[in-house]
C-alpha cells in the first residue's frame, strides 16, 4: 500500500533534504530573539536525558530522528532513557530531592501528562514557567485544544510544553461492522447482538482504563462533575452506572468477560487474529501504521462516537533539578517547529497529531500538513469528532482500583 494524497504518489518530503531546508528556514526566525541566542549559546555541548515511554518503536524512531536534529543544529546530544512507566522517572526525581541533589539530577526531560504532570506539579518537583517563553510557543492552539493547557483538568501554567495530541478511537473491521457504532448505546446493542466479538484491554493498562473513563462519561448523570478530584463521598455513586453497564455487557464480551488481553497491542492481535471486530487506541494513526505493517487487515477504520471522545496532550516538562535546562528547552522548543510538527503528523514517521493551529502558519508552513499522505485508515481531522477533556486524574486511579476489586480473576 502507498500512502497518497488526493489520488496521487506524495512527491514532497520523500527527500531528506527538503525536509532539512523546511527545518532551517522555520527555525532561522525563531532564533531571532536576544535572549534564545543566549539560551542557545548555553544549550551547545550539552547532552538531555530525555525520560520517555519506550514501548513504541515510531515514537521511538521519532525520538531519535529528534535527536540527529538538535545535534546537528543546535550541538545538543539527546539521549532517550527508555521507560516502561513515567512513574518510574518521577519517583527517581522524588528521591533525588529526598537526598537533596537539587542541582545534578538524572533527568533532563519527561514525556509527561496526567497523574504524573499533577504529582510533579504538587510536590514542586518542575522547573518553570517555562513554556510560553519558548520561540515556536507562539504557534499552539491554545483555543480549540484545551487540553494543550489544562492537562487532565490541571492547568498547565507553562510547566510543561506540548508536542503531540491523541484522542481515543476504536478501530473497526469495517467487512464484519458496517456501518460501526456511534455512541455508547448503539455499541451496547451490537456487543449483544454479537457475542464474543467485543473486549477493552484490563484497565490497569492506560488503554484500558480510558476505554472505561470514555464509557463512564456517556453514563455519567452530571459529567461536569467527572472534571472535579474524586471523593469518597460521591465516587460510589458517581461510579455505580459504569459498573452496572459492565454488568450487563461483559457476558456478552470475548470469552464472556472473564479474561480481558494485557494491553493495546493484544487487542491489536486479537483483531488482527479474527477473534474480535474492534479494538481501541490513542493513536488515530495506529490503524494505517498498523496496517502497512501487516499487523492489521485492510478492511480495518477508525472511528469515534459522534458526540466526540476523550483526548489529551502529550508534554514534556523539565525536573527543577534537571543540570541541563537550556538543552532541554531547546529540545522542547524543536518539538514545536511547524515541520517538525508535520514530520510527526507524517504516517511514515509517527502519524502524531499537532498540537499547533494552523491558522496561525505562513502558508508555506500550512503547505508542510497539507501536502502529507493519506490512507483508508488514517482518519481526517473531521472523521475524528471533537475531544472531550479528561476527567480528573484522581478517577483514573480509583475506576482501575474499583474495577479490579470488581472483575479481577
Amino acid at each position: 500500500m502507498q500512502f497518497t494524497r488526493e489520488g496521487t504518489t506524495l512527491k514532497r518530503w520523500i527527500c531528506a533534504g527538503s525536509l532539512a531546508l523546511a527545518l532551517a528556514g522555520i527555525s532561522a526566525s525563531a532564533r531571532a530573539d536576544g535572549d534564545w541566542n543566549a539560551v542557545l549559546a548555553r544549550a551547545s555541548g550539552e547532552t538531555v536525558y530525555w525520560n520517555a515511554w519506550g514501548g513504541d518503536e515510531r515514537t521511538n524512531a521519532f525520538i531519535a530522528w529528534v535527536g540527529d536534529q538538535v545535534r546537528d543544529r543546535y550541538g545538543v546530544d539527546l539521549k532517550q532513557v527508555k521507560l516502561t512507566d513515567t512513574g518510574e522517572a518521577v519517583a527517581r526525581v522524588v528521591a533525588e530531592k529526598s537526598a537533596h541533589r537539587d542541582a545534578d539530577g538524572s533527568v533532563d526531560l519527561i514525556w509527561i501528562n496526567g497523574p504524573n504532570f499533577l504529582s510533579m506539579k504538587a510536590k514542586g518537583l518542575l522547573y518553570g514557567p517555562f513554556a510560553q517563553n519558548l520561540p515556536n510557543a507562539r504557534y499552539v492552539d491554545t483555543t480549540a485544544k484545551p487540553s494543550n493547557v489544562t492537562d487532565f483538568t490541571v492547568p498547565v501554567e507553562g510547566y510543561e510544553s506540548p508536542w503531540r495530541l491523541a484522542q481515543f478511537v476504536f478501530i473497526v473491521d469495517s467487512a464484519k461492522v458496517a456501518p460501526p457504532p456511534r455512541s455508547l448505546a448503539a455499541l451496547t446493542d451490537w456487543i449483544k447482538a454479537h457475542p464474543g466479538r467485543f473486549t477493552h484491554p484490563d484497565p490497569k493498562d492506560f488503554m484500558g482504563a480510558s476505554f472505561l473513563k470514555q464509557a463512564l462519561i456517556d453514563l455519567a448523570p452530571d459529567k461536569a462533575r467527572l472534571l472535579e478530584p474524586a471523593d469518597d463521598a460521591n465516587f460510589a455513586a458517581e461510579t455505580a452506572p459504569l459498573w452496572a453497564w459492565c454488568d450487563a455487557v461483559y457476558p456478552s464480551f470475548w470469552r464472556k468477560g472473564q479474561q480481558f488481553p494485557a494491553n493495546e497491542p493484544a487487542l491489536i492481535q486479537l483483531i488482527d487474529d479474527g477473534e474480535v471486530d474492534f479494538a481501541m487506541a490513542f493513536d488515530p494513526a495506529e490503524a494505517a501504521a498498523a496496517v502497512e505493517a501487516g499487523r492489521l487487515p485492510a478492511t480495518v477504520r477508525v472511528t469515534t462516537f459522534a458526540d466526540g471522545t476523550i483526548g489529551n496532550t502529550s508534554f514534556v516538562a523539565i525536573p527543577y533539578n534537571s543540570p541541563h535546562k537550556d538543552a532541554a528547552m531547546v529540545v522542547a522548543d524543536f518539538l514545536l517547529d511547524p515541520a517538525t510538527q508535520a514530520h510527526a503528523q507524517d504516517i511514515r514517521a509517527l502519524g502524531a497529531m499537532t498540537v499547533l493551529d494552523l491558522n496561525k502558519l505562513a502558508p508555506e508552513q500550512k503547505a508542510l500538513f497539507a501536502d502529507l499522505p493519506t490512507a483508508p485508515a488514517l482518519p481526517t481531522s473531521a472523521d475524528l469528532a471533537k475531544v472531550l477533556l479528561e476527567p480528573h486524574p484522581s478517577r483514573m486511579t480509583r475506576i482501575s482500583e474499583e474495577w479490579r476489586e470488581r472483575y479481577a480473576q
